[in-house]
């Protein structure tokens, strides 16, 4: 969050980029796009592009950091040397761990970890091109790719994140309404039980505020957790189809 008086993020009663006050940018997820993964999915929402990579359940190293009675969820967020206009420095940084911890600790809330003890499932996210809200991309990527896993879930986690500009509570801030906006609400939503695994907030809000961002994040994320659906129904309606035909080619 940041302050710019040069830079006018609402105009005529809408947004710089032609959204309403409640509009999600356009969201694109595709499943099981990496054929040496466990699972996989790609996603673009907005001027984000992320891929997410799922492998395991396997073995977990070193044996010390195993759960006796339950998989660890592994979750790494990295952001690409490339992804934003000023070259990245590469490796992990501060908010790369801290949002790598967040994005374990959500997903682990679905995943039914009790099915494979001592054990680790690996989740990468890698932020090939950044434009704001690359967490939520992040989570919502990672659901799917663990979905296509094959990995037993409660549920996919989608997220989405609401906000203040101009004293205004919007959905699913762009990047100038991120870097110059008064807050941010990142939020994950788990649809079938209504639980939230994923809060934070950055900025200021009034109760009244706060309650309408929330809000507006649960609507959108139970309209992402469609898309999300829709993107594994697609995948596996077109592996079934390529069977089939290869079952008739064959003379099956």
């Amino acid at each position: 969050m940041g302050s710019n008086k040069d830079i006018e993020l609402i105009e005529d009663g809408k947004r710089m980029d032609g959204r309403e006050f409640d509009e999600l940018r356009e969201i694109t997820i595709k499943a099981g796009v990496l054929k040496r993964a466990d699972g996989s999915a790609y996603l673009e929402w907005g001027k984000n592009k992320i891929m997410a990579a799922v492998y395991g359940p396997r073995e977990m190293h070193p044996r010390h950091a195993q759960e006796t009675r339950k998989a660890v969820v592994r979750a790494r967020y990295n952001m690409a040397a490339f992804s934003v206009p000023d070259r990245k420095r590469p490796g992990p940084d501060r908010r790369s761990i801290e949002i790598s911890k967040l994005v374990s600790e959500a997903l682990e809330k679905v995943v039914f970890t009790e099915k494979y003890p001592r054990s680790v499932i690996d989740v990468f996210i890698e932020v090939l091109q950044a434009s704001a809200g690359t967490r939520c991309g992040g989570l919502t990527a990672a659901s799917v790719a663990l979905a296509d896993a094959g990995i037993p879930m409660s549920d996919l986690v989608a997220s989405c994140a609401s906000g203040k500009i101009e004293g205004q509570v919007v959905l699913d801030l762009g990047k100038n309404e991120d870097n110059y906006g008064q807050a941010d609400v990142p939020v994950g939503y788990i649809p079938r039980s209504d639980d939230i695994c994923l809060l934070q907030m950055d900025g200021n809000l009034t109760e009244e505020e706060y309650e309408e961002a929330m809000d507006m994040a649960i609507e959108a994320c139970k309209e992402i957790h469609g898309i999300q659906r829709e993107a594994l129904r697609e995948r596996y309606s077109t592996e079934l189809k390529d069977e089939n035909e290869k079952d008739l080619a064959e003379g099956v």
